[in-house]
């Protein structure tokens, strides 16, 4: 028994090195070997197919038809950069990226506030149906847009629900067909997206808070912070990272928008709420302009990588 005691507890054997040296067998793991290295890049094999066979080829075959005068039926021939050329000369490009920019406040601004301020309220506090209240919340971002687009063209509708509310409120004589009107068709939709996008907001930064550590609450009170200087300088720093996701992907959506936009407004009334997204429809499907539709994708694509690019920059952790 003595005998095995001290045989586990002896020290590492050495081992003679060339020289002659003694080197000491420390037991550390080796290296992994190649064939492993190998072995799971065939697991990721599948996946990096998927995405360079969906993702990568046509983006890189769209830039190929923005070089192109092609009506997806004829012949193509080369065009070189006429078709940019055509679309930065058009006065509708620039309307639309305004309106796109304009939604952002409404997809990313107004939405990121209202999940910080949901955020607070049930960070910590544990009530009687709070799941069902979270699905409540999150469920637009599981219904298709189009769905949603069709709903809320008849709620603003002359008739839909939102004048009715207005007329049993007293407010009858701002009643008016929302999504018709000149001024505020914009700002209408922008709503819609507020709506879809701030349980979505509202769940990252519930899931964020969740991770930080009870103590920095503890420590907060111990000093007098009340429920605001704790949100502040606890909550709020804690949940950056889910801030910047937030800010990415409701960006996105706004400068990304179609199916919203094509159901509700189809871009009226007068092109008040055309976007970049329907312009390529209309220039693909409508007037059959592959090219000019690819160099506007392009474009939009270049758009919304700069726009996210500043939400990364603006929002990045200095630590």
């Amino acid at each position: 028994m003595a005998r095995d005691v001290s045989t586990s507890i002896s020290p590492p054997r050495a081992t003679l090195a060339r020289g002659g040296e003694r080197v000491a067998d420390s037991g550390r793991a080796r290296p992994p070997r190649r064939g492993g290295r190998a072995r799971g890049w065939l697991y990721v094999l599948p996946a990096l197919a998927a995405y360079l066979g969906f993702a990568i080829w046509p983006a890189l075959n769209t830039v190929r038809l923005s070089l192109l005068n092609w009506d997806g039926i004829l012949p193509a021939t080369f065009a070189g950069l006429d078709n940019y050329v055509k679309i930065f000369r058009d006065s509708a490009l620039y309307e639309a990226i305004l309106h796109s920019l304009l939604l952002i406040v409404f997809f990313s601004f107004i939405p990121i506030g209202v999940g910080l301020f949901m955020t607070a309220l049930l960070m910590g506090k544990v009530r009687r149906g709070m799941t069902f209240f979270r699905t409540v919340f999150f469920l637009p971002q599981v219904l298709p847009l189009v769905a949603v687009g069709i709903t809320w063209r008849w709620l603003y509708s002359e008739s839909g629900v939102v004048n009715q509310v207005l007329d049993l409120v007293g407010l009858g004589v701002i009643t008016r067909a929302w999504l018709g009107d000149y001024g505020l068709a914009l700002v209408a939709l922008g709503l819609i997206g507020t709506w879809v996008m701030s349980g979505l907001c509202m769940m990252l930064f519930l899931a964020g808070a969740q991770k930080i550590d009870p103590s920095l609450y503890e420590a907060a009170t111990l000093d007098g912070a009340g429920a605001y200087r704790q949100f502040l300088h606890v909550t709020l720093p804690g949940v950056r990272k889910e801030i910047t996701i937030a800010g990415v992907i409701t960006t996105i959506a706004a400068l990304a928008s179609f199916d919203l936009v094509f159901t509700t407004t189809n871009g009226g009334p007068a092109g008040q709420t055309n976007v970049p997204g329907l312009l390529v429809y209309r220039l693909a499907f409508n007037e059959g302009n592959i090219g000019g539709a690819s160099a506007l994708a392009v474009v939009l694509t270049v758009i919304v990588i700069a726009v996210v690019g500043a939400v990364r920059y603006f929002t990045r952790d200095e630590s």
